[in-house]
């Protein structure tokens, strides 16, 4: 009886291919591909800047293996970002100056502090907006937040990069990254649809502004009730 159940195990052991044994040659090439490209998150932040839609596009319908996971990505971006801003000191996001609400000043503080959060919060609002642009297209809205996530990942990497900037040169570049952040999600959104198509980075460049539009009138909304609850108390 034992001498069967030894064969089968043996046969079955046979029946398996022989992986690379782990050694220090198999962990250099594993960097290796990671450092060069070839796969993993270097690989999708890459791709996803020098061709955004393309790269969606080929992760939804041809491979999924080479990218991060769009999930994934995202809070990766997001948790950078939080340390990144941690680490270095920087704020994204302040209250517009004529504004006398002091609920509305601190929910945008709060946003300052929390913006790698409030990003994430932001694509749900780009992701229906895009929706509205593109009806006519053949993704649904599922494929659709696929790409925001992913160009919300690479926002966030975007305030990152300038955050840091700005702690080592002094200069404010706020507005300036959110123009880079801006122009970028135009163009990846624009690319993804119909990359000749003019009116396809248009509505791109619309569907960020409004969906960001959104997002600012509802932390306007929770900073008045703010007030609101203030003064009833």
């Amino acid at each position: 009886m034992n001498e069967t159940i030894e064969n089968d195990e043996s046969q079955e052991i046979k029946n398996l291919s022989t992986l690379e044994r782990i050694d220090g040659k198999y962990i250099w090439n594993e960097i290796s591909s990671v450092l060069n490209f070839d796969k993993g998150i270097f690989y999708t932040i890459k791709e996803l800047f020098i061709r955004p839609g393309k790269t969606v596009r080929e992760f939804l319908m041809y491979d999924r293996k080479r990218l991060v996971k769009p999930i994934i990505f995202l809070i990766f971006s997001s948790l950078f970002f939080v340390i990144s801003q941690q680490f270095f000191g920087f704020q994204t996001g302040a209250a517009p100056d004529n504004i006398d609400s002091v609920g509305v000043q601190k929910a945008f503080e709060w946003v300052g502090k929390n913006f790698g959060i409030v990003n994430i919060i932001l694509g749900f609002f780009i992701g229906f907006w895009i929706r509205l642009f593109y009806l006519k297209s053949k993704f649904n809205i599922y494929e659709i937040f696929i790409l925001v996530f992913f160009t919300i990942g690479v926002g966030n990497l975007i305030f990152t990069i300038f955050g840091i900037i700005e702690i080592g040169t002094g200069f404010d570049v706020n507005s300036l990254a959110y123009l880079v952040a801006l122009l970028y999600s135009a163009w990846a959104i624009g690319n993804f649809f119909n990359k000749k198509s003019f009116w396809s980075y248009f509505k791109g460049l619309l569907a960020y502004i409004f969906g960001t539009t959104t997002g600012s009138i509802l932390i306007f909304l929770v900073g008045i009730l703010i007030d609101i609850l203030n003064k009833s108390s």
